[in-house]
């Protein structure tokens, strides 16, 4: 057999691979956005909105700062660089890579906490100023900052992990532990909250007690897995390892412009803050239920690439990174489409099942369905954003994203001054996809314009038709349902019978749909769980 034909059949089985692993990210992703689901239901029933909004914003700003440091790095540089070492260099040099960047990591991180809780107000300041016009929410949430922002510690250590298990093809660790944080959030929350009212503090400090402790647990999770595969061996600060270098080198541009991509998330903060009580929790746990499917597949599917990508650019196999990259955005789109109109049509009563109770009430699920619409009508547009920057990435280019979130930012800010006034903190919502819509242009545009990474358009413009006739077909069945349920009595039943058999309708008539259209996604998504479930003989 010739090599080319090896390389043929290295690829396919590379690309046959993805699903499957997705599959598993999938599925423990699941596991933790159900988690945290019940997480958001404690904090929406037993907290008020002003708790909320204050608890948000000071979680919000370590988050902010781990997913820029530790998942920007790890999927930007970490991943790509030690892919590149294990091909070229061997196992063994890869475990030393491993040494150094974690010890580099560890330094930054320990100097990064550091700095966050000393300069908790400025960063406060910067996030939510508008708190300062509200009582003591501002000093409030100075405080909840201070107490949470270690978490940047352990999660970057995790993020690191994460980095040595995924290039090794090991993603049940990495994909089950986040679910540790989220019920470290819920024990906490009944276990604590009382406790501190009873000895005068503030009941906010028991999530705070959870964030950490849920950091600690992901971060010990992952050991038993790194040692197995050795890469748990004493940290080393050598920053001349050439590994390290070559990190450092695609996380300069890197840090820039998840600089700017973040500079969206500040300007949205600020000028929710500014819109008085309730209007970060709105956004926030409309955000959650949008997170559900980018997160449960859109991000399983872009964690089950990158290594993949990253290999086949190391080997300068471009033909199979075209061919990965295309069967990736096919499947990411397979379930992205489909969740955009499901939650834009089922927005008001998804909102009123899953939160109103306790303190969440009809005026809270009525603006959080608000929320919801505008950020739902995005997802799509997520999906695509997430398989093309990691191409980017795969093939070392960490600079045109950059550009291009510079560009996505003023197209940002233009679109929320100017939607703010007339729709309130919706429009906030509404920039935000707005300014995804564009990324997403760009991006296209850009990987067209520079690389031979050509799809063919014809075979995506099939399949994504196909989608988008499932999808309409489904939005048809669930609205009919939608206005038979709505027939039903009180709106709470009323709502609660459209979320639940809505959604069910609308799943299994765009799965049908697809089965009809004999859609290949849906193949591709199907066999890796039919193998699984097979009797083994």
């Amino acid at each position: 057999m010739t090599d080319a034909s090896n390389q043929k059949l290295r690829a396919n089985a590379e690309r046959g691979r993805i699903a499957g692993q997705a599959s598993i990210v999938a599925a423990g992703t699941l596991l933790s956005r159900l988690l945290g689901l019940v997480r958001e239901q404690v904090l929406a029933a037993f907290f008020t909105r002003g708790e909320t909004d204050a608890f948000f914003v000071a979680f919000l700003i370590p988050n902010v700062l781990r997913q820029v440091l530790a998942e920007g790095a790890v999927q930007t540089g970490v991943l790509p660089v030690l892919a590149q070492v294990r091909e070229q260099q061997g196992e063994a040099r890869a475990q030393a890579a491993f040494q150094s960047l974690r010890g580099v990591s560890l330094a930054l991180l320990t100097c990064v906490t550091l700095l966050g809780v000393w300069f908790a107000p400025e960063l406060t300041q910067l996030f939510a100023g508008g708190y300062r016009a509200y009582g003591d929410q501002f000093e409030r949430t100075v405080t909840l900052t201070r107490w949470v922002f270690p978490y940047i510690f352990f999660m970057g250590s995790a993020a690191l992990g994460v980095a040595a298990l995924n290039t090794h093809g090991r993603f049940v660790v990495t994909s089950y532990a986040p679910g540790l944080l989220n019920v470290a959030f819920v024990v906490c929350a009944f276990g604590l909250r009382g406790w501190f009212v009873q000895l005068g503090f503030d009941p906010l400090l028991a999530l705070a007690a959870g964030v950490l402790l849920g950091g600690v647990l992901q971060a010990v999770a992952q050991l038993p897995s790194l040692r197995a595969i050795g890469y748990l061996a004493r940290p080393r600060l050598d920053l001349r390892d050439p590994a390290v270098l070559a990190v450092m080198r695609r996380m300069g541009p890197v840090l820039v412009g998840f600089g700017i991509y973040y500079l969206d998330v500040v300007v949205a903060r600020h000028l929710l803050s500014d819109m008085g009580v309730g209007p970060q929790s709105y956004f926030t746990f409309a955000l959650r239920l949008c997170d559900f499917p980018q997160g449960i597949f859109v991000m399983a599917i872009q964690s089950a690439t990158l290594p993949a990508l990253a290999a086949f650019a190391a080997r300068g196999e471009f033909e199979e990174l075209k061919q990965t990259f295309g069967h990736g955005l096919r499947l990411a789109l397979f379930v992205a489409l489909p969740a955009t109109a499901l939650v834009v049509v089922l927005a008001h009563p998804l909102v009123t099942l899953v939160f109103e109770r306790g303190n969440f009430d009809a005026l809270t699920s009525l603006e959080t369905s608000r929320a919801l619409v505008a950020q739902g009508a995005g997802i799509w547009t997520v999906a695509i954003v997430r398989q093309l920057v990691v191409v980017f990435y795969a093939l070392g280019d960490t600079r045109s994203p950059v550009w291009v979130s510079g560009i996505d930012f003023l197209v940002f800010l233009g679109a929320a001054l100017l939607l703010r006034g007339p729709l309130g903190h919706a429009g906030i919502s509404w920039a935000i996809t707005i300014s995804s819509i564009s990324q997403v242009l760009m991006l296209w545009l850009q990987l067209k314009r520079r690389y031979p990474i050509r799809l063919a358009l014809g075979e995506l413009l099939t399949g994504t038709g196909k989608l988008l006739l499932a999808t309409a077909l489904a939005v048809a069945a669930t609205a009919m349902c939608r206005y038979a349920c709505a027939a039903l009595g009180p709106a709470s039943l009323g709502n609660a019978a459209t979320a639940v058999v809505g959604s069910l309708v609308f799943v299994s008539v765009y799965l049908a749909s697809c089965a009809q259209l004999k859609s290949p996604e849906l193949r591709s998504v199907i066999d890796p769980i039919r193998r699984r479930l097979k009797p083994r003989v």
